[in-house]
């Protein structure tokens, strides 16, 4: 092909300064771009021959960032095109008058007659451009960052090349010369149960930091740390609980031991070095209490027993049962004697002999009631309490009281009396006397009973005083519903609660409205609810575990008895009560002389200051940072009423410890759940009708 017909190159025709000027800026950026490159390159091998995977991982690594950096570069490069050129050349002389760009638009020149104003400036510009000294247009060499990157590259290399090697030996030392806390997880542990002897069980041997063991068992840890290569062994290993205490673990031979006598379920964990471990979790040793001894009453069948005639014994049977073993049983005999204020009360204990074993016996006994002395109109009261063979402070129970009573004659008059008259003895008015005596001996036994125990014989005396009260109120006309819960072992099968004294049973109908149903006079009447009222608050204390506290309102209870049984006699009249006369002439008036409005402010709702709403909303994020320190403190003052106060400190533990663990929150916010206190009740204002509600109250009107 000949020169003539040859493709002329893209920069054909252009001025030479120009094209030249353009070259010399694309070098130079090239090698500013090799230079920033180079470190780079050197690191990726390094760092992909050492890390990742041998030398073809870092020619491979290298390669990556090289064609990262071509591209990079080209992208750059491209903004030094011709443009480029003539703007920094127009910039840096003023003489080419901001014209350069006509040298841009024509390859080839013509005559200057032929070119007009346009091809004289491009002739004068061509001129100036071979006259005038060309500036350097190329960019600098940025010394400061290429000084950075290459300390950079030289730092990063070195670490890749000798770090694995350093680091290596580093964890090396520190696990033979220096403390490292471990996982009590990896541990062999055991845990050697003793329990107290007199259970009479055998050592027991576990090999988990969690047990559940007897009440008062000596504990002895044991503790095996892992044994490997360049693993350092611990200086001392303790044990820490939840209550604060600690037990210092001692080294024998590898192995690390202590002991402790466990007397309350308890939480703790391992510390190593005085480390805990992160991913350690704290360990439970849950407590089986030594549970107090469980009395059966075989006979009599019934709490009270009216004597039949020519009965001259009575027959008691109980069983008595408990976890351990059985210590001494005795049985309390009370005879009251007497009627109205002369009412007089021996009582004497006797120790039984039961048939069994340690665990189980049964206890016979047969009461001569001749020897006694018993005769009419006495009541006779029986119960029997057993201890259990734990020494120091055995537990006690005792069972409910049997009354054997011989009924005393009833009379009636009728001298020309329009109703009927009756003597004031009904068969069970002396009962609340027989509360009063049980509530003095509790008051007594307090400091020998544990606080469930107490409680629960304190509620069955509530239990007695509400079946006394529901049977009084049948003479006041009062309805009586028995509890189901906690009457079934104490209310009669019989709502006709002895025939001879249940007169309302007998003569009348029961309603709910006293003064409409009652055949009692009004002195009666009052003596009664006077009783009623005060048995109301002795059952109210003694339901609360309150023996002490309801002893006065017994006496006073039985002193309106004593003033009910002095009445002569009760009329049981024919007519209903006098109901006051209405004033016709105030009705439909708006009169209020003499009337006035009750008072209907509320007071102010108050909470318990409890630190579970906060915890609540911190846990669901809607709140800051959950007060651990406040809620602990509250739970170890809440520990006796709470339904696990362990299994939510064990919750509140893990979800402190583990922030990230979703799970570990939600178990605790379930947990939370059933304590958290009700919101405070709040009174709503009335809400004005709205004008639909409006049309519909205009409607009613006439």
């Amino acid at each position: 092909m000949s020169a003539a017909t040859a493709t002329p190159t893209p920069d054909a025709g252009l001025p030479r300064a120009i094209v030249g000027a353009r070259a010399a800026v694309r070098r130079r950026a090239a090698l500013i771009v090799a230079a920033f490159v180079a470190p780079a390159l050197a690191v990726a091998g390094l760092v992909g021959d050492r890390f990742v995977g041998g030398p073809a991982a870092g020619a491979a690594l290298a390669a990556a960032v090289a064609l990262v950096a071509a591209a990079c570069a080209y992208r750059w490069m491209r903004g030094y095109d011709l443009r480029w050129v003539v703007r920094q050349l127009e910039s840096a002389q003023p003489a080419f008058e901001d014209s350069l760009d006509l040298l841009l638009g024509e390859r080839t020149m013509g005559p200057a007659s032929e070119l007009g104003l346009a091809g004289l400036q491009r002739v004068r510009l061509q001129g100036r451009l071979e006259r005038l000294p060309a500036p350097d247009l190329r960019p600098a060499y940025p010394g400061r960052a290429l000084g950075i990157a290459w300390t950079a590259a030289a730092l990063v290399g070195a670490a890749a090349f000798w770090g694995p090697g350093l680091v290596g030996e580093w964890r090396a030392a520190a696990r033979a010369s220096g403390p490292v806390a471990g996982n009590a997880a990896e541990f062999a542990a055991s845990l050697q149960i003793a329990p107290p002897a007199y259970t009479h069980l055998g050592v027991q041997t576990t090999n988990a930091l969690d047990a559940k063991l007897p009440e008062g068992s000596q504990v002895a840890f044991a503790l095996r740390p892992p044994t490997s290569e360049g693993r350092a062994a611990p200086t001392r290993i303790a044990l820490a609980f939840h209550d604060g205490s600690r037990i210092e673990l001692h080294d024998e031979a590898g192995v690390w031991r202590g002991a402790r006598v466990i007397t309350a379920a308890s939480l703790y964990r391992v510390e190593i070095d005085g480390v805990t471990a992160a991913a350690d979790r704290l360990h439970r040793l849950d407590v089986i209490p030594d549970r107090p001894p469980e009395i059966v009453v075989r006979t009599p069948d019934h709490t009270l027993t009216q004597l039949t005639k020519g009965q001259k014994t009575w027959n008691l049977a109980f069983e008595a049962s408990d976890d351990y073993g059985l210590g001494s049983a005795e049985l309390t005999i009370a005879h009251a004697q007497g009627s109205g204020e002369n009412i007089k009360t021996t009582q004497q204990t006797l120790t039984l002999e039961g048939d069994g074993d340690e665990r189980h016996r049964e206890y016979q006994k047969t009461l001569d009631l001749t020897a006694l002395g018993f005769t009419e109109g006495d009541d006779l009261v029986v119960s029997l309490s057993v201890v259990d063979n734990r020494p120091g402070t055995p537990n006690r129970t005792q069972s409910a009281s049997f009354i054997l009573r011989w009924p005393a004659q009833i009379e009636t008059q009728s001298e020309g009396m329009e109703g009927l008259v009756q003597k004031t003895l009904p068969a069970y008015f002396s009962s609340e006397r027989q509360l009063i005596i049980d509530s003095e001996a509790l008051v007594a036994e307090r400091a020998e009973l544990a606080a469930a125990r107490f409680a629960s014989r304190s509620d069955e005396l509530g239990v007695e005083q509400k079946t006394l009260r529901l049977r009084y109120g049948e003479f006041l006309g009062e309805e009586s519903e028995p509890d189901a819960e906690h009457d079934a072992d104490t209310a009669p099968t019989s709502k006709t609660f002895g025939d001879a004294g249940n007169v309302t049973a007998e003569y009348g109908h029961m309603h709910d409205k006293p003064e409409a149903a009652t055949l009692l006079d009004p002195d009666t009447r009052r003596l009664l609810k006077g009783a009623i009222n005060e048995m109301w608050q002795a059952e109210l204390h003694l339901r609360q575990a309150a023996p002490d506290q309801a002893l006065p309102y017994e006496y006073k209870a039985l002193e309106f008895i004593k003033q009910v049984q002095q009445a002569e006699r009760v009329y049981l009249a024919r007519s209903g009560v006098q109901l006051p006369q209405v004033d016709p002439s105030r009705r439909l008036t708006g009169e209020r002389a003499g009337l006035k409005d009750h008072d209907l402010s509320v007071p102010a709702a108050t909470t318990e200051d409890s630190p579970l709403p906060a915890l609540w909303a911190a846990l669901r994020g809607d709140a800051a940072t959950p007060d651990w320190a406040r809620f602990d403190a509250w739970v170890r003052a809440h520990q006796a009423t709470l339904p696990d106060a362990l299994d939510l400190l064990a919750a509140a533990d893990r979800a402190q410890h583990e922030p990230s663990c979703a799970s570990c929150r939600t178990e605790l916010l379930a947990r939370l759940w059933p304590l958290l206190p009700p919101p405070a009740a709040a009174l709503q204002p009335r809400v004005l009708p709205d004008a639909e509600g409006n049309a519909y109250l205009q409607a009613l009107q006439p």
